[in-house]
């Protein structure tokens, strides 16, 4: 399990900088995320954030920087021994098999470490599932896809959640099942480091933000700052 010590940062990026081949896409980030927090990356497409969560992964292979996730730095780490302090990722693209139902999708991600959720406590979470329990893959909705790819990494014991996108094309009242159950999942002691375009979506989940251009952190605030400075918020996310 995690360290749970509040005075140990969940995850801390300093001069975070990342290649995709030869184009070079983050160029010095800094950020921290503390334990029990919901932080969101903000900014417009292109702008570097996937890319971010791809570093701290160790998805990104030309990255230079210090990632360190409850207090240990990632640098030299494989995607596998990441995972194994407590990471989950659930990418865009969602990765639900096509060719599995709803509980084997659930139950195919490793264990690995206690204190992951059983799959009837994913289903209390997102009763969708438990409906479709048994229907494969390709016959879910959009909502109920993104619902299953956040499911998924809930067993695997880890602590701090990393989700990208998780509202992208979804209609608004799955949208505020999503909120529901990251609401939720902060109150089980879940940290959550969020990518996300839905500014509206995000201001009502998130505690911190760090709004990206250029593969650069230009802009950070918190929940006081947006109800103080919406409209500039707004305006500096084109919103």
């Amino acid at each position: 399990m995690p360290e749970k010590d509040q005075n140990t940062l969940a995850l801390d990026v300093r001069n975070l900088t990342g290649h995709y081949g030869e184009t070079q896409a983050l160029h010095g980030i800094d950020f921290m995320v503390r334990p029990g927090e919901v932080v969101c990356l903000l900014g417009r497409n292109g702008a570097g954030k996937t890319t971010t969560l791809r570093a701290v992964v160790g998805l990104l292979t030309k990255r230079q920087g210090q990632i360190s996730v409850y207090g240990r730095n990632t640098q030299g780490m494989v995607p596998e021994d990441i995972a194994r302090l407590g990471v989950a990722y659930c990418p865009e693209e969602r990765g639900i098999f096509a060719s599995l139902d709803v509980e084997e999708n659930l139950l195919l991600p490793p264990v690995l470490m206690p204190g992951g959720m059983t799959v009837e406590e994913i289903y209390t979470l997102f009763p969708n599932l438990k409906l479709r329990r048994k229907s494969p893959g390709t016959r879910l909705s959009g909502g109920e896809q993104q619902m299953l790819a956040i499911g998924r990494i809930l067993r695997t014991g880890a602590k701090l959640l990393l989700l990208d996108e998780c509202t992208e094309g979804l209609a608004p009242v799955i949208i505020d099942k999503i909120g529901e159950a990251i609401q939720a999942l902060r109150q089980r002691g879940f940290t959550i480091l969020m990518v996300e375009q839905n500014f509206r979506f995000a201001s009502g989940v998130g505690d911190r933000f760090y709004v990206i251009e250029e593969g650069r952190v230009v802009e950070t605030f918190d929940q006081a700052a947006i109800s103080a400075d919406r409209a500039r918020i707004e305006t500096l996310l084109g919103v």
